[in-house]
């Protein structure tokens, strides 16, 4: 996103220039660099992940009584040898969640590892069944892991992780996952009356640098694209599009004495 925003305002310039209006090719064709360098030696980047992954812990203050952890995707792969993994993104999260679920079980509590996602990738094997493997590997017992595995964005995460959430009777939701993920995450769950401590599973920075490089421009893509989604979730709700907001307190309640 951040290299096609470079190249429309590029050739926009360059097509000013060919028309000589040199004085509005010139501004724009600057523009588009000063966007190139801003974002790929660091600064823009910097500062939207900043905004982005601000406040936001990699542990809870406080356990319940039923605690639920929703372990949100970041997708799958396919390896060389024809498996299905988690991605490079996935990782984190993953072993965040059983940090979590180790550190709730210490105080005597109830605990799940809700794992949320589905076959976002098309590989013919849910997230939530991929992550599974991975967490029951990490010492995670079967009968503490409830696995959504319909979901294919955040949003959906959220709708699918609800009648979970009241059949389980939580008083406690974490939600993990990335730190540039969380504010959105945080907004969606939100909205289905979900409110979940939000802890990251990882956080990135950008590497200030004389030159742009790919990495500050993906970790930009990154960043844009949950401005976007936040921005989209507003517009939606005010056209109506979203699904009905559902109150906190009909979401939570416990179902077991």
């Amino acid at each position: 996103m951040t290299l096609i925003v470079f190249l429309i305002l590029l050739a926009v310039g360059l097509v000013l220039l060919l028309r000589r209006r040199s004085r509005s090719g010139v501004v724009v064709v600057v523009l588009s660099l000063a966007w190139l360098f801003l974002a790929g030696c660091g600064p823009l980047t910097g500062m939207l992940l900043g905004r982005l992954q601000s406040g936001f812990a990699p542990d809870v203050a406080q356990w319940g009584q039923r605690n639920a952890i929703i372990l949100l995707g970041a997708g799958t792969v396919r390896s060389g040898a024809g498996a299905i993994e988690p991605s490079l993104y996935a990782n984190g999260r993953i072993l965040r969640a059983a940090e979590l679920y180790r550190s709730c079980k210490a105080t005597g509590a109830d605990c799940k590892v809700e794992v949320s996602g589905g076959d976002a990738m098309k590989l013919h094997q849910a997230e939530a069944d991929v992550y599974a493997i991975t967490l029951d590997r990490l010492g995670i017992p079967r009968a503490d892991l409830v696995l959504e595995a319909r979901s294919m964005n955040t949003f959906q995460n959220a709708q699918f992780s609800k009648p979970l959430l009241m059949a389980y009777g939580a008083d406690k939701v974490v939600l993990v996952s990335s730190a540039v993920h969380l504010k959105r995450a945080v907004l969606y769950f939100a909205h289905f009356g979900i409110r979940g401590e939000a802890v990251r599973g990882d956080y990135v920075t950008a590497r200030y640098d004389w030159l742009p490089t790919s990495e500050n421009l993906s970790f930009a893509d990154f960043a844009i694209h949950e401005y976007i989604g936040v921005a989209r979730y507003h517009f939606y709700n005010a056209m109506g599009w979203n699904a009905p907001k559902i109150p906190e307190e009909n979401v939570t309640a416990p179902t077991h004495t």
